[in-house]
């Protein structure tokens, strides 16, 4: 029983701790993945685990450990920030691998990556055809990011001279029932406006389970009760 207590209790640190660190490394090192970021996380991934489960280990040293090695990385990520001669070291450099429809062989062979995985990467773009690639780029989290020729670029609305409409960012105003307050006063919209919208709908704040001023301006309002009689995947 006490094994099990103490595991508990060191799990429930270990979370504590990483949530914590997570938060100073900010997230940046959750999206980007560079190669940093990968030593960063395997590393401390490590760590936490022995601090969770390996009860030989004392937990004073394990934590020491953790915040010793996210000083580290810290401070290279400060450091990348001021140098772009150490953040090129740290993070690495995109690699062009297609240049003006053509594949950088070269390039290919330095990154180890097959025809296989760039066409893959391709398809996941909704690129069947690689003539239709200008350029290709493998950026620093390992993703590849594409420029189509310009007879395959779809057609915007500034191509074809139409008026566009100012959008602004969407705006949640009720999540689970609730009005969002403070979402509320820094769009200077009034609970009191809100509150109308809904009874002209006949909705009470309660009846809504999610509400948003969309990026057009316009009220969507979602209702608990969704009334579809035969939903999909009911069970």
């Amino acid at each position: 029983m006490a094994h099990i207590i103490d595991t508990l209790m060191r799990s429930t640190g270990a979370f504590i701790v990483m949530m914590f660190v997570t938060r100073i490394l900010g997230k940046s090192t959750i999206s980007r993945m560079t190669y940093h970021d990968f030593v960063a996380t395997i590393t401390l991934g490590a760590m936490t685990a022995n601090l969770s489960i390996n009860t030989s280990m004392n937990v004073w040293q394990v934590l020491v450990a953790i915040v010793t090695f996210s000083g580290i990385a810290y401070l290279l990520m400060a450091l990348a920030l001021k140098s772009r001669a150490i953040r090129k070291w740290v993070s690495g450099q995109p690699t062009v691998i297609m240049e003006d429809g053509k594949i950088l062989e070269s390039n290919m062979r330095k990154l180890k990556m097959t025809m296989d995985t760039l066409n893959q990467e391709l398809r996941e773009k909704n690129i069947f055809n690689i003539e239709e690639v200008q350029y290709a780029v493998l950026e620093l989290n390992g993703k590849i990011t594409v420029l189509r020729k310009p007879e395959y670029l779809p057609v915007t609305r500034k191509d074809m001279n139409l008026q566009m409409n100012k959008q602004s960012f969407p705006v949640e105003l009720i999540m689970d029932g609730q009005i969002i307050s403070d979402t509320c006063i820094k769009n200077h919209i009034s609970e009191e406006w809100l509150i109308s919208q809904a009874k002209s709908r006949s909705l009470t704040i309660g009846d809504i389970c999610y509400a948003v001023k969309s990026s057009n301006g316009q009220l969507y309002f979602d209702r608990y009760d969704d009334r579809i009689h035969q939903p999909v995947d009911k069970e």
